[in-house]
Formats: structure tokens, sequence, C-alpha cells
């Protein structure tokens, strides 16, 4: 599976009005500087001590959205 990683700001910067809320993503957690990634479906996880943790998801059209806040391309793990 491929994914992005970037900040909590680099993903608040690219939330649209459709998608989860800034507030519901405050509320689970996120901070500005937050690790986050991003794979190829939208779920969007947030990095814990021990664990990824999913916090939500973004809607179509987000892979060059997610590019252009993290300014990375997206990566293969394992």
């Amino acid at each position: 599976m491929k994914f992005i990683e970037m900040t909590g700001h680099a993903l608040m910067s690219m939330i649209e009005p459709d998608e989860v809320s800034p507030e519901k993503l405050q509320q689970v957690g996120l901070t500005d500087t937050c690790l986050v990634r991003v794979n190829e479906q939208g779920d969007v996880e947030v990095r814990r001590h021990d664990r990824w943790d999913l916090i939500g998801g973004l809607l179509g059209g987000f892979a060059q959205r997610a590019e252009r806040a993290s300014g990375r391309t997206w990566a293969k793990t394992g």
C-alpha cells in the first residue's frame, strides 16, 4: 500500500468542506505537529506512540492535494 506522510498542519490545509471537519480531527487528537499519513484510498491515520490510528477520510481528488500539501510523493510501505 502507498502512503503520503505529512504534518497535521499540512493535512488541515488540504481538507475540503465536504470531508472530515477540522474540529473532528482536533477532537481525536490531531495537532499541527502530529505525524499523519494518507493512503491511496483516502484513509487518514495519525501516528500515536506505538501505533497508527484511523481518524478520518478524504474524498475524490485528494491525491494531488496531498502531494502539494506535503511536498512529497506516494511511497510504498513494507
